[in-house]
């Protein structure tokens, strides 16, 4: 059975006037392929659909072909509300400031990630991408999150882009206040967290690491 992969990005575009921001590039670029290089469908929704922005500052004229070229799996994504935990065995939300805006606020992304989450599939996240876990509950009520190791973008490398006092929360923060044992590595450093179905992973240099150790765990 090929195995699917269901990569959840934001459609949000703004931080500030004259500010527009996105999915991290390389976030979603290197799950992907990670993802298709073994043989696994991968499908990509976000909350409303259509068109996933990519953030402006994800891309240079350093940024590899390759990464570019999967911009075009962005173009027109699912809508979150037609898809079900049922179709898939794992769960991947790649970061970008704008998933801090309405990731979230999705009820339906909330439901998906306990659907998943307590159907013992693979629930994954990296750098602003477990800003999608802040309102997810299980069904007793406790955050899904709570007594976990988890790791995601830091206050302190937050600190470093300047944006911090823009934005609604900082992640870090916010996970601690759910209970997470959360654990930090060296700003920008690759860094992940495995805690049982639940794998995190701290910015952007950690995609790969978290995308393997999805890979590994779905076999």
């Amino acid at each position: 059975m090929t195995k699917k992969v269901l990569i959840v990005v934001t459609n949000h575009t703004e931080i500030h006037e004259g500010k527009t921001t996105g999915i991290w590039l390389s976030e979603f670029a290197e799950a992907y392929m990670g993802f298709t290089s073994k043989g696994y469908t991968v499908s990509v929704a976000s909350p409303l659909g259509g068109k996933g922005p990519v953030d402006p500052g994800s891309v240079d004229s350093n940024t590899p072909a390759e990464i570019l070229d999967t911009k075009k799996y962005l173009e027109n994504t699912i809508k979150l509300d037609e898809v079900s935990h049922e179709e898939f065995d794992a769960i991947f939300l790649p970061g970008g400031h704008g998933t801090m805006y309405d990731l979230p606020n999705s009820q339906t992304l909330q439901k998906l990630l306990r659907d998943f989450y307590e159907s013992n599939k693979i629930v994954a996240a990296v750098c602003h991408g477990p800003a999608g876990l802040v309102g997810a509950t299980l069904s007793n009520g406790q955050p899904l999150v709570a007594g976990k190791r988890v790791s995601a973008f830091t206050d302190r490398e937050e600190a470093e882009t300047t944006l911090d006092k823009h934005l609604p929360f900082l992640l870090e923060s916010k996970l601690r206040d759910l209970g997470t044992i959360f654990v930090a590595a060296p700003n920008w450093t690759s860094h992940y967290e495995v805690d049982g179905n639940l794998i995190t992973g701290q910015n952007p240099q950690s995609t790969l690491a978290v995308t393997k150790a999805v890979i590994e765990q779905l076999g």
